[in-house]
């Protein structure tokens, strides 16, 4: 449940009440002042009688109806009930020398008068500064971007994040080290009496996806305390000032509620290094970082008030934000391994109804490099395709599609393709699982689709290992590579030519070996040396050469020689397979997909009278 915090709008809304209601006693004042200003009506023989007396100042007349005004200037005009159509008024008018015309005015009432001279202009300026608010609050940054100086955060109170440790899976040793700061939130005394302090803060490092926010408040609602969470986005403001400000307000409302969890997520958009950049560094989010550097060298962390963050760029975070007595803990939350998989796809599942059939461990196996949203949406995708399927449980078919739509998209079921290209396809899946199954450390094939994707894929081959090995040796790498290749040594063996088929193949393969070149010591040229330096670890790992031009052009040409080996080993495995790639392929082109257990059926055909031979 989150706390709302003061509404700026509600004191503007307060402020025009008691506007309104001042007016209304004003007018209550006034009212009697106002009721005798209000006209009369009189008969017309009283109105001669006045008109032969000198009492009567001016007359105007409509009509039937007469309206006059006397001698003393503080009565309004006279309205004359029942006049005569009496032909001597003209001359009766003039014999008196009293003004006269055909204009009448129209009565107005004291409340309509207050309603238009006051309330109706008081509402319209009102609705007009409301509206100027709204529109610079969506140019400066959403609703509260003038609230200046005030933090966004929102506040949980205590045990209301909804989550706990038992809603986190897969991260064990990142819970493991979190647990002791719940249990010094829990009992803070016991640190207190050996002389411990606990950390100020504590940083979770990891790639997207991986429940860094997740863990943040599973702390908060195991600890039962409350929770300030806040983006690093939030701190930037266009106003230089404005963003330290926020900063020190965050720190003052978790003074005041300690002990208690402050979560600032994507902490790396204010903590980058300082590079001296803009006008002499001291720009809006330096100033934000010092601040946020003093307030943490500032609190007494024996209160209770733990600061978390998340990133998954900490190579960009400046020093003093990572230095001891501010962010003490770095907590890796990594991407989840085969047991971790499988216990957050039974977390997710456990709201969705299932089969008698559903094998989590095969889909922890398929989904290896899996972040936990992404197995989040494995089973939500499985969920929906079941209820398409008009099935009320969730089978293990639903779960293994839906890998396959995570990875490559949906069925294109509607793409029509030529049958010489559907044949060429055929032959390109093929010749990857060949490869791969004629070679030694190499994951077994699981499936194998000629059914186009949403991704472009024209068909593809799923290889699932049994066991997830954390190390690769540099054999199983070659023949990741020489797999890789198969598929356009296919074409080039039985149609001799190549087509565009095997481009994400070619990227792939060349990856490998440059990485098997650069950065793993695998080249017997080189050895081991790093000739690359990789930035951005947890969004893609881009690299960058760390050598001159005349090495670089050695690695280029090292690189080519390894994927060219693997490629020749790839061509001769399928000439001594030759009938066995027919038949598969044929088998293939008929079926559209078959699994893992039906291609090593027809292979082991093949090799059963070669081993009779031998």
């Amino acid at each position: 449940m989150v706390e709302q915090k003061k509404n700026p709008r509600r004191s503007l809304i307060w402020y025009c009440v008691i506007v309104l209601a001042v007016m209304a006693v004003l007018n209550t004042i006034l009212m009697p002042q106002l009721s005798r200003m209000q006209t009369k009506e009189v008969d017309y023989g009283t109105f001669l009688t006045m008109l032969e007396n000198g009492e009567v100042k001016e007359v105007q007349k409509d009509g039937e109806t007469i309206a006059f005004n006397t001698v003393d200037e503080n009565d309004p005009f006279i309205y004359v009930t029942g006049a005569w159509d009496d032909p001597e008024l003209v001359n009766r008018l003039t014999d008196a020398g009293v003004k006269f015309s055909n204009i009448i005015p129209k009565e107005e009432s004291p409340w309509l008068s207050l309603l238009f001279g006051l309330v109706l202009p008081t509402a319209l300026l009102w609705g007009a500064g409301y509206l100027l608010i709204r529109n610079m609050q969506k140019k400066m940054g959403g609703p509260n971007a003038m609230q200046f100086g005030k933090s966004n955060a929102k506040i949980y109170v205590a045990a209301q994040t909804g989550k706990t440790f038992a809603d986190v899976a897969g991260e064990d040793e990142a819970k493991e080290a979190l647990k002791e700061i719940v249990d010094f939130l829990h009992d803070p005394k016991k640190y207190e009496s050996i002389g411990a302090s606990m950390p100020k803060g504590a940083l979770l490092v990891g790639p997207p996806g991986t429940g860094k926010t997740l863990l943040a408040k599973a702390v908060a609602g195991e600890a039962n305390v409350p929770f300030f969470s806040i983006s690093g986005s939030e701190f930037v403001e266009m106003f230089v000032g404005m963003g330290a400000a926020k900063v020190r307000d965050l720190f003052k409302q978790a003074q005041e509620k300690a002990p208690c969890i402050v979560f600032i997520d994507e902490i790396d958009t204010i903590g980058k290094k300082r590079d001296g950049v803009g006008l002499t560094g001291n720009d809006e989010r330096e100033q934000t970082l010092n601040q946020l550097l003093t307030e943490m060298d500032g609190f007494d962390g024996k209160k209770g008030v733990v600061i978390l963050a998340a990133t998954n760029r900490p190579e960009t975070l400046d020093q003093a934000l990572l230095r001891p007595g501010r962010f003490d803990r770095r907590i890796p939350v990594e991407l989840p391994d085969l047991q971790g998989r499988e216990a957050i796809l039974r977390v997710h599942a456990q709201d969705v109804k299932l089969g008698p059939d559903i094998d989590f461990n095969a889909i922890a196996r398929a989904t290896a490099g899996a972040s936990g949203a992404e197995l989040a949406n494995i089973i939500n995708e499985a969920a929906l395709r079941a209820v398409r399927m008009g099935r009320y449980a969730v089978t293990q078919e639903d779960l293994e599609e839906s890998v396959e739509v995570i990875i490559a998209g949906y069925q294109r079921k509607g793409a029509v393709i030529a049958p010489r290209e559907k044949e060429l396809v055929a032959y390109h899946e093929i010749g990857h699982a060949l490869v791969a199954a004629k070679q030694t450390d190499s994951a077994p094939v699981h499936k194998i689709t000629i059914v186009p994707r949403t991704s472009g894929a024209l068909g593809y081959t799923m290889q699932v290992a049994e066991d997830e090995s954390v190390l690769m040796s540099r054999e199983e790498i070659f023949n990741k590579i020489a797999t890789l290749t198969g598929g356009r040594s296919a074409e080039e063996l039985i149609f001799g030519t190549c087509t565009s088929g095997a481009s994400n193949d070619i990227e792939q393969a060349t990856k490998l070996a440059r990485s098997m070149v650069t950065r793993l010591g695998m080249s017997e040229k080189f050895g081991m040396i790093a000739l690359e330096t990789e930035t951005n670890k947890y969004l893609g790992g881009d690299a960058s050469l760390a050598c001159s031009e005349g090495t670089a052009r050695q690695v280029d040409e090292e690189v080519i020689a390894l994927i060219g080996k693997a490629h020749e080993k790839a061509i001769g495995i399928l000439k001594e397979n030759l009938p066995a790639l027919h038949e598969l392929a044929h088998y293939l082109l008929d079926k559209e997909t078959i699994t893992g257990e039906e291609f090593m059926a027809i292979l082991k055909k093949y090799d059963e009278p070669a081993a009779l031979n031998g």
